[in-house]
């Protein structure tokens, strides 16, 4: 069975010119979705993407990033709602394109699925208490 999960890579400027992905794919045998890009020039990247593979070859490649630099982290710890200043209104509902919002049907509260989030902001900028953050 594959192994199959969601990561924001951060890649310093020193990295920047190096065809690191490429190499997931040709000497790990990986997949990749893009989710999200963003590049400065000579300064950083921020990839968010869906990495995929054998678990074996999907270790190696983990290993291989994190030895040439590229900073990994689960997506899930970057989106994350401010329990304080949510109030349940369910706009996110409405407008999340994964479904990682519902509406609880006894408590009518509105719930979070950070596990089908993609980072996509559709919830950040339809939040109006802005009860939902993006720590990249």
């Amino acid at each position: 069975m594959a192994t199959s999960r969601r990561l924001v890579l951060r890649f310093h400027k020193r990295i920047l010119d190096k065809p690191i992905v490429s190499r997931l794919v040709r000497e790990y045998g990986l997949d990749f979705n893009i989710l999200k890009a963003s590049i400065t020039p000579g300064e950083e990247g921020l990839l968010v993407m869906e990495l995929t593979g054998d678990p074996r070859n999907y270790e190696k490649g983990i290993k291989y990033l994190s030895d040439t630099g590229v900073d990994i982290q689960s997506l899930s710890q970057d989106v994350v709602r401010n329990e304080e200043r949510c109030t349940h209104c369910g706009a996110c509902v409405a407008i999340c394109p994964t479904g990682a919002f519902s509406v609880d049907p006894k408590t009518r509260k509105v719930l979070f699925d950070n596990t089908k989030c993609v980072a996509c902001e559709m919830c950040l900028k339809g939040c109006p208490p802005r009860a939902m953050e993006l720590h990249f």
